[in-house]
């Protein structure tokens, strides 16, 4: 499997190639907009990445705050905000658990694909990365703020079956009072070629007998969950 940290400190802009392959049918945005509206919203956005969720959160939020550890993912995220012609948006690098801003400045934090790799399996104490994140998440929350964290329910399956690495991770999130939904994310690929060169860069060789065929374009399936928290949710 390849080694995602290296990845995104090396291999940014190959990376995003990818991420910009998926959701192929637009399902994302809508789902999050199921869970909370992001009109003139103040948005904070934990491992922005190369931007996959800014591009979709900048146009429609009043302001986009987006950290991560990798200079290099957020170099990538910051030239497609740029490219987007707004200005309501910061980028910064932070660690997940020590964001740099004042508390209760946020209406939503989000995070995608992100939150899991906190996960260290070595440790006993497995969960305490998760909660010390969780913690901080909420310290940014407004009352009756949302919490979303978006996560992958597996790559190359047509329903959820995330990876077995994040079982435990997930079901704390529903321990912790989390609801959860889920869409179909499929990455559509122009070739085989593509294909190829971007599924066995990210997700191994192995994945690529889970691509197929249709109308001319190569597709690899993929289902995202939606894991959300309010305030409210505990009244």
């Amino acid at each position: 499997m390849p080694d995602h940290h290296t990845i995104y400190q090396q291999e940014a802009e190959r990376y995003d190639h990818l991420a910009m392959r998926e959701d192929k049918d637009g399902n994302l945005l809508p789902a999050i907009q199921s869970i909370v509206s992001l009109t003139l919203i103040d948005a904070v956005e934990l491992g922005a990445g190369t931007g996959r969720l800014s591009n979709l959160l900048a146009p429609l939020v009043r302001s986009l705050h987006a950290f991560d550890a990798s200079a290099a993912m957020l170099a990538v995220a910051e030239s497609k905000l740029r490219a987007l012609g707004l200005s309501n948006w910061h980028t910064q690098i932070a660690d997940h658990r020590q964001i740099p801003l004042p508390d209760h400045c946020a209406d939503l934090v989000i995070s995608g694909w992100s939150i899991c790799y906190l996960n260290d399996k070595e440790r006993s104490d497995w969960h305490t990365p998760f909660a010390e994140a969780l913690v901080e998440m909420k310290r940014l929350l407004r009352p009756a703020g949302t919490i979303l964290i978006i996560e992958t329910e597996g790559t190359g399956v047509s329903a959820p079956q995330p990876p077995d690495s994040m079982l435990r991770y997930l079901g704390w999130l529903r321990e912790q009072g989390f609801a959860f939904d889920w869409v179909r994310t499929d990455y559509k690929f122009v070739s085989w070629e593509e294909a190829r060169a971007l599924v066995a860069f990210f997700f191994g060789d192995a994945m690529l007998s889970a691509c197929y065929e249709e109308d001319g374009s190569v597709i690899l399936p993929e289902c995202t969950g939606l894991w959300w928290w309010r305030t409210k949710m505990l009244e």
